[in-house]
């Protein structure tokens, strides 16, 4: 099988309306389409051919881009930008040639990662009602639910938080996309090995979140 050039994966990424997305480090902080497994048997089977890219009808994959490295021109998804639809039918993963994108029976196999939630940030955390992330997921109740609380010394307002669950999330993105918070960054992120998403959700949880309501 021959091995397309970089042009040509350029050329595959504007023909879809693709756009370069700017990486750094070794590949391990991308999100990458449904179907890809760990990170060195994706880029050993993906031959940058772009076809996941034409056949993704939201525009959600993109090519990675940067100066060196085995992961220029492999697809990205920037989930804040477009996350994956998790597509019925799911058309990156059979336009894919080579089964870098491994087959999956259901929107509910797919791993691209876990979201996890920095709990400073989210402004539900912090007192707010807010259920974006929560409406946005596809798996509602499931991948992700509401815990309610009270703080302690505070028996007047309710905290009502968007709980993971790391055995249930797909790692979508559509949480990411559609967070209110930006400033410093969103509140959001998909971590793709899931045993580290389950050790950040667990420190998460142990952190102590100042209580704005105290006097």
């Amino acid at each position: 099988m021959e091995t397309t050039t970089f042009g040509a994966i350029a050329a595959a990424g504007v023909a879809a309306g693709g756009i370069a997305v700017c990486f750094a480090g070794n590949g391990e902080g991308l999100l990458r389409p449904p179907g890809a497994a760990d990170e060195a048997d994706f880029r050993a089977r993906c031959i940058k051919c772009g076809r996941c890219l034409e056949a993704c009808p939201y525009q959600a994959i993109r090519m990675a881009k940067g100066p060196t490295g085995a992961e220029t021109g492999t697809p990205v998804i920037d989930a804040r930008a477009q996350a994956c639809r998790l597509c019925a039918d799911f058309p990156c993963i059979a336009a894919c040639p080579t089964e870098a994108l491994h087959p999956v029976s259901a929107r509910d196999e797919v791993r691209m990662g876990c979201a996890v939630i920095n709990r400073d940030l989210c402004i539900a955390v912090q007192g707010m009602r807010c259920e974006v992330c929560y409406r946005a997921c596809p798996f509602i109740d499931s991948a992700i639910a509401i815990g309610a609380s009270v703080r302690e010394g505070d028996a007047i307002h309710a905290v009502f938080e968007p709980l993971i669950d790391p055995e249930k999330c797909v790692g979508c993105g559509l949480c990411v996309q559609r967070c209110v918070v930006s400033d410093p960054q969103v509140a959001i992120e998909i971590v793709r090995d899931y045993g580290e998403a389950r050790r950040r959700i667990d420190e998460e949880q142990a952190k102590h979140v100042s209580n704005p309501w105290a006097g």
